[in-house]
């Protein structure tokens, strides 16, 4: 009977009912009492398992002291709890129909709706600054500026998108001279030239910052109270921020040391 108690679990009834239905079913008429022993449940919850039996119309109340309980035909006691679920879907519908209708509208709207920051991306996780300066590079198509600075979210030697990079556009990068005091960041410098980036030197940069295709900046903005602790990076796409910002690169590329002068 173990199916039978979980099919009528399925259609809608609680698992006591189910097992007070079964039970009842073997019996003509049976007590409360009685009806808890043979559905082996517990004896003070029997009676509020049969009103619900009654209520759904699966059992029916024999008049006489002690109550006596009888069960509905199966037939007849599932028709009347499928009708109920069938009203209860129908209601589900219209509910549904009615919330889908009123969202639509809403959704449309926000569809339309623009964000006025939406060209600007703040990052803060290491590992989000240097994945998304590797998409950048590998979108560029025309030319890259950057000023590098420590702390390198991707140190130059981890740079395998710079290298693709210049296979087809051409990159002006300004180092900080603390560079020289790194032996294989330097080593790393020295493999981009080879490969035709242009590099200078100078002793002092104001931020970390990337142009790509004169459209979008990408540069650090250190936390004046917290200072060089946390490391915060903009990314936004504008081309007046872009011409802004490379007018300021280019007198810093101005003053600076070609790195390939350097002597050995």
């Amino acid at each position: 009977m173990d199916g039978l108690s979980e099919s009528l679990t399925r259609l809608g009834l609680t698992g006591y009912e189910a097992r007070a239905y079964l039970a009842l079913t073997r019996r003509g008429v049976a007590t409360g009492a009685e009806l808890a022993r043979l559905a082996g449940l517990p004896r003070q919850r029997i009676y509020d398992v049969l009103e619900g039996l009654v209520a759904r119309g699966f059992a029916i109340i024999r008049a006489g002291r002690p109550l006596r309980y009888t069960a509905v035909a199966p037939a007849e006691a599932i028709e009347r709890l499928l009708e109920e679920r069938r009203r209860e879907l129908a209601d589900a519908e219209r509910v549904a129909s009615d919330a889908a209708g009123r969202l639509t509208a809403t959704y449309e709207a926000g569809r339309d709706h623009t964000d006025p920051l939406d060209f600007i991306e703040v990052l803060r996780e290491p590992g989000a600054i240097a994945a998304r300066f590797a998409e950048l590079q590998a979108a560029a198509q025309n030319e890259i500026l950057v000023f590098t600075k420590p702390p390198y979210a991707t140190p130059p030697a981890e740079n395998v998108e710079g290298l693709k990079l210049l296979e087809r556009a051409t990159a002006r990068s300004v180092y900080e001279r603390s560079i020289l005091d790194h032996p294989d960041a330097l080593e790393a410098v020295e493999e981009f030239i080879r490969a035709g980036e242009q590099a200078r030197l100078v002793g002092q940069l104001p931020l970390k910052l990337a142009i790509i295709d004169r459209r979008i900046a990408m540069f650090s903005l250190e936390d004046p109270v917290a200072g060089g602790d946390g490391l915060t990076i903009l990314v936004v796409e504008h081309p007046a921020l872009a011409a802004l910002l490379e007018i300021a690169f280019d007198a810093v590329w101005e003053s600076g040391e070609d790195l390939r002068a350097r002597p050995a």
